[in-house]
């Protein structure tokens, strides 16, 4: 596989991963939680180098979808007293990503990261980064690990569509029938916890927001039925990875950010296209 397959393709997989769970933040108007979660894992993924040194540690994803949790839970309790949500959102992802710089600039030396890779993150980067067994390459590490986490993604929407379904439009009816509520919103957030830090590499803290908010809402303006909405956000997404690649190439940007960048594009174009069909109905 050449090296402009393999960024493409781990760009799709970042896009199509985040545009499965983003789209349940989208229906459920959650999409700034997501934002808080993509920044408040860093502290977890921080102490996760600190103690294993290597950036494919199993603690290292278990350390972001613990922070994951506490924020989804901080930002509850929050509520529940009296914070407003959206503040308490602010309170808590700010404090939790400061906590995250401070110990990569502390602990910078020990744990091999720097704060542009966390932040802005290099796929251009990633056909070279190979997953080493002994002396023997199996090849790009992301698209291993990203190909794992949409795995994980699919498995788990499909195991639990009818769940997460009734959950994101009516949560009150779901609980009348007896499906535990609050588990499937702490799976869910799971997912982007675990999605966030495993793209993390590809486009770093601040580009993953793009990838959880675009594909979703673009695919929520083409479609009522949520089956064709998560179908539509897969594939928005890998259309935006390859557009961005060829941004990226024509104009020598980076690619993650021209990857955003077209995401963006597709969005705006979608949401034009539709508000012309809907004055045209109305006239």
């Amino acid at each position: 596989m050449t090296a402009s397959l393999v960024i493409v393709a781990v760009g799709a997989l970042v896009a199509g991963s985040a545009g499965l769970v983003g789209s349940f933040l989208v229906l459920r108007r959650m999409t700034m939680l997501g934002d808080a979660i993509s920044h408040a894992v860093l502290p977890g993924i921080a102490l996760g180098f600190l103690f294993t040194g290597s950036r494919a540690a199993p603690i290292m994803v278990l350390g972001a979808a613990l922070f994951g949790l506490l924020t989804t839970w901080l930002v509850q309790a929050l509520q529940r007293a009296g914070v407003q949500e959206d503040a308490g959102m602010g309170v808590t992802f700010t404090a939790l990503f400061a906590l995250g710089v401070v110990l990569i600039s502390a602990f910078a030396g020990r744990v091999h990261l720097d704060l542009e890779h966390v932040l802005y993150g290099e796929i251009a980067f990633a056909p070279w980064d190979l997953w080493l067994v002994g002396d023997v390459s199996l090849g790009p590490r992301a698209l291993w690990t990203m190909g794992a986490i949409f795995v994980l993604d699919l498995v788990a929407v499909l195991l639990f569509f009818k769940e997460l379904k009734i959950c994101a439009f009516d949560p009150e009816t779901a609980s009348a029938q007896g499906i535990n509520v609050t588990a499937f919103h702490y799976l869910l957030m799971t997912l982007v916890s675990i999605t966030t830090v495993g793209a993390f590499d590809a486009v770093g803290a601040i580009l993953v927001v793009a990838m959880l908010v675009l594909p979703g809402a673009t695919a929520y303006l083409l479609t009522d039925r949520l089956s064709v909405m998560l179908a539509l956000a897969v594939g928005i997404g890998v259309l935006a990875s390859v557009l961005g690649y060829l941004l990226a190439r024509a104009t020598d940007t980076p690619v993650a950010g021209a990857m955003a960048v077209a995401g963006g594009a597709v969005f705006a174009v979608t949401f034009v296209i539709r508000l012309l069909r809907q004055r045209r109905r109305r006239a």
